[in-house]
């Protein structure tokens, strides 16, 4: 079985409490409606094992031939942000369960 090529967790600290992430999925264009979408990190705190996954809208469309995005490019504040507002919204890091996606504006609020 051939093995995927996952991007490399980062670890953040948000409220004191630490967390691992990586980006999920690059911006692009969806195969079943033909639209685009927006990246998505997958979180989960340090100890726990729950994920969830932040959805971010699209954003401008990029220009042909431009670079993929890293995970280092995504500034932490965003992830900070976007990580708080996943909690908001009702996920539980340290619960058990399937994976949460939540859906966040440009901001990550």
């Amino acid at each position: 079985m051939a093995r995927t090529k996952q991007s490399p967790e980062f670890e953040i600290d948000v409220d004191g409490a630490p967390y691992l992430w990586r980006l999920h999925r690059q911006p692009g264009w969806s195969s079943d409606n033909g639209q685009r979408h927006g990246m998505a990190i997958a979180v989960r705190h340090k100890e726990g094992q729950r994920e969830a996954v932040v959805e971010f809208p699209p954003g401008p469309e990029p220009k042909y031939g431009a670079p993929l995005l890293k995970g280092s490019q995504i500034a932490p504040a965003l992830v900070a942000k976007a990580i708080s507002s996943a909690i908001v919204a009702g996920w539980d890091p340290l619960s058990r369960g399937k994976t949460v996606a939540i859906v966040v504006d440009a901001t990550g609020a």
